[in-house]
């Protein structure tokens, strides 16, 4: 009462509004006590990082994760793009498969039949073309490799990021690896660990698209290696025989069973991989007969990456429920250690315990009803148990355990609930991005009848169109004077170019963007065929020359 009788005289206000003011006061405050935990996350990613570190990371921090397992996660690594990461021997297409999806070079790029790529090169979208060597690369916060340092320096000089401007990466990163080696050249030491190099990307890629050649179908010793290293991650690879234009169709099916026999002895796995067969390049197929194949297994490899983005978050979300397992199960392995420690003689009894690693994992698994898949594998454990600080080991702490079976139950449940429409929201701007302008394979304005460059020298002479009037008055051009997408196909596919390099001509050609070619647009068409069948790469827009009034 004194309070109010003196802020009345001090604002010179009256009952009433002091009683309105002192309602806001209220309202206000009681905004705040009742504030839901659950409304502070702005999206998935955001609660997915608050999850992290307020129950699992504690966790992980006092039983020493990292140095069984993989490095502590920062922000950046729930941040990072999605990524597509491509692997096989030397001169499998693996450089050129990313050339044909972007539809231009990236800064760095080396194609030739030997080993030309000599580097892991992660190709990321911004608005200048540069190289960023590894060892800048590491110390960015914004990029999720600073953990690669523990791999030396000399991978580091073999490590680098290529940053160029294309809807096909605004949203998408592709990382681009060295060919495996074979024969002799698998005895040339790389000077860094290449296996556990590929198992680091592995673990934090979205998709391992695998590139086999249809005349090399031999798996190096080192190739068998880095397979391996990617196991745990079966869901995310995806394979590709590519250059398979260039064998008959009774070949191309004794390459493909050859395949899939060398694969199953490998990945020891009763379910069939997923094969994409075709010849990703921008070049005219060298045998035609399976064209219709190539077509329909290239539409649904690109529709396999466009749908990165969409799953990547549901990726993240399974990734950070499975180090969760791992983290608990971790911490009651480490805590029994701990209680088998006696006062003296720990370095004797550590050998000891490291001996009865495979009872230990069975005593556990009865006592605390953990699955056995959530163990790790004895023998890595035991290896890395030989060189850990005995002093670092902890009793087990029940509360964390507590809070992290809680945050599964309630927290996770609630992050699920949310992907859908976060999934969604990340797919559609991916699209968006990528439709915004012309680039990339994956551009998927579908207004040519193929379904859905680098800049050149600007040719300095106009089109002749006589050249072509002949062959334009053969598809009978209707009463407006042009042919329709039925009309044009045929010629243009009679150039044995891809679909998706016929629908970059037909996109440029096409100046009134009606589906319809004039005679102009019909000879423009020709030229652009013809230049790429030369050798020539497609310019980014038609030359002003070509529709100046002396071509007309």
């Amino acid at each position: 009462k004194t309070y109010k009788q003196w802020y009345q005289r001090r604002v010179a206000i009256t009952a009433g509004e002091y009683k309105s003011y002192l309602s806001s006061i209220m309202i206000r405050w009681m905004k705040k006590s009742t504030h839901n935990e659950a409304d502070a996350y702005t999206s998935t990613l955001d609660r997915m990082k608050k999850v992290y570190k307020k129950y699992v990371r504690p966790l992980e921090e006092m039983y020493r994760y990292q140095e069984f397992y993989s490095p502590l996660l920062t922000d950046s690594d729930f941040d990072a793009p999605p990524t597509v990461m491509l692997l096989g021997q030397y001169s499998t297409g693996k450089t050129t498969f990313i050339k044909y999806l972007l539809e231009t070079d990236y800064p760095g790029l080396r194609i030739g039949p030997e080993p030309t790529t000599d580097k892991f090169v992660a190709i990321m979208h911004g608005e200048q073309d540069q190289i960023i060597p590894g060892n800048a690369l590491v110390v960015d916060q914004k990029h999720p490799f600073k953990v690669l340092t523990r791999f030396g320096n000399n991978f580091l000089q073999r490590f680098e990021a290529a940053v160029l401007k294309n809807p096909v990466l605004q949203g998408l990163t592709l990382l681009d690896t060295p060919g495996v080696l074979s024969g002799a050249k698998q005895r040339v030491n790389r000077g860094y660990d290449f296996t556990g190099v590929v198992k680091w990307f592995a673990d934090r890629v979205d998709m391992i698209i695998m590139l086999f050649d249809a005349h090399k179908l031999d798996i190096s010793d080192e190739f068998q290696q880095v397979i391996t290293a990617c196991k745990g991650n079966d869901t995310k690879i995806r394979i590709i025989l590519n250059k398979a234009d260039r064998v008959t169709n009774q070949q191309l099916m004794r390459v493909y069973g050859a395949l899939m026999w060398s694969l199953g002895k490998v990945l020891n796995t009763p379910e069939v991989a997923r094969v994409y067969i075709g010849s990703f390049w921008d070049q005219p197929y060298q045998n035609d007969d399976n064209r219709r194949l190539f077509e329909a297994e290239e539409e649904d490899l690109f529709k396999d990456v466009q749908s990165v983005p969409r799953g990547s978050i549901v990726r993240k979300l399974n990734d950070l429920v499975k180090r969760c397992r791992i983290a608990k199960t971790h911490a009651y392995i480490m805590a029994h250690i701990k209680n088998e420690m006696p006062m003296f003689g720990k370095e004797a009894k550590m050998k000891q315990i490291i001996a009865n690693i495979p009872k230990i994992f069975q005593q556990l698994e009865k006592e605390t009803g953990i699955p056995a898949g959530d163990f790790p594998n004895v023998e890595e454990f035991q290896e890395t148990l030989k060189n850990f600080d005995i002093s670092k080991l902890q009793k087990l702490n029940q509360g964390l355990i507590d809070a992290l079976d809680k945050m599964i139950g309630r927290e996770l449940p609630m992050l699920m609930a949310q992907v859908p429409q976060d999934q969604e929201v990340a797919h559609e701007d991916y699209i968006q991005n990528v439709r915004k302008r012309d680039g990339g394979a994956l551009y998927g304005k579908d207004v040519t009848p193929f379904g859905d460059g680098e800049k050149i020298d600007i040719l300095s002479t106009p089109i002749q169109l006589k050249q072509y009037e002949r062959e334009f008055e053969c598809l009978n051009p209707g009463p407006d004077g042009k042919v329709n997408g039925t009309q044009a196909k045929g010629p243009m596919q009679q150039s044995k170019l891809p679909n998706t390099t016929l629908r970059r001509i037909w996109n440029l050609a096409d100046l009134d963007k009606d589906g319809k070619l004039d005679l102009l647009e019909f000879a423009i068409c020709k030229q652009l065929i013809n230049m790429k069948l030369d050798g020539h790469d497609l310019p980014v827009e038609v030359p002003q020359i070509w529709m100046s009034p002396a071509a007309e």
